[in-house]
């Protein structure tokens, strides 16, 4: 078996990668602040990367300006392509997001320049871009106090962060990667729906009242609102559905 170490381990996608690996026999190095590993400011790096095959890179900045946001992947990606090369290092697997190839300012903007970041740097790259997540809509509720929320329309095919766990994995350990030319592997959730809509089914059980919107004041909101969060034709498409996954929450 591989020695994988994760960056962002502790964060919402990272837990479930950490998770995978263990469950399929591989020695896992969790990295985060929470583990005292730094990967901005290089904090241990260099230590925990030794002996590693393959970094997982599923860190994330928190909020969605795009200049801190576009520092924190700038930085991060250079710390460990070059810290990882001189620890010999094979490969970095790397999550992103559906649609970020079209985003033009916020968050996503700032992470279609770590796919670019990525993918110029020295150590071979395999990227997987996933749909948003089921845990995403009780963000949105999240960000808004009190008993109203107003939530896009947009149109969506969400999916749990442990399918997107999953098939990153998946994408990390296999033999060869992807050939030069093929898109970009995507993952998404087996149901076309609007974020308002599964925002009201989480609503009922916060006693939160969802409001759709149409034109949010967002960043790309127009390129959202016409399916840009939409997964290409070549999407895999894995369950479960939010309905059930909801179902499934404690």
């Amino acid at each position: 078996m591989s020695k994988f170490a994760v960056a962002g381990a502790t964060g919402r996608l990272g837990r479930h990668v950490v998770d995978v690996l263990a469950e399929q026999g591989h020695e896992v190095v969790p990295m985060s602040r929470a583990t005292g590993v730094d990967i901005i400011t290089g904090e241990r790096l260099a230590e925990v990367l030794t002996g590693v095959d393959v970094i997982i890179d599923v860190a994330s900045w928190h909020a969605s300006e795009q200049k801190a946001a576009t520092e924190f992947f700038r930085t991060s990606a250079r710390n460990l392509h070059e810290v990882g090369r001189k620890a010999g290092v094979s490969r970095i697997a790397v999550a992103s997001i559906t649609g970020v190839d079209k985003a033009t300012a916020g968050f996503g903007a700032a992470k279609k320049l770590h796919e670019q970041l990525h993918l110029s740097e020295v150590l071979p790259v395999r990227i997987l871009r996933a749909t948003q997540f089921h845990e995403f809509v009780g963000q949105l509720l999240d960000w808004q106090e009190g008993d109203v929320a107003y939530v896009p329309t947009w149109p969506c095919r969400l999916v749990a962060a442990r399918t997107v766990a999953e098939a990153l994995v998946d994408l990390a350990v296999a033999p060869q990667a992807p050939s030069p030319g093929e898109p970009i592997p995507e993952i998404a959730g087996p149901r076309e729906e609007s974020l308002a809509e599964a925002a009201r089914l989480l609503g009922a059980r916060r006693g939160v009242k969802v409001v759709g919107v149409d034109d949010p004041d967002l960043p790309d909101a127009e390129y959202a609102a016409n399916g840009g969060l939409l997964p290409s034709a070549h999407a895999t498409l894995a369950g479960p559905t939010f309905q059930e996954w909801l179902d499934a929450q404690p």
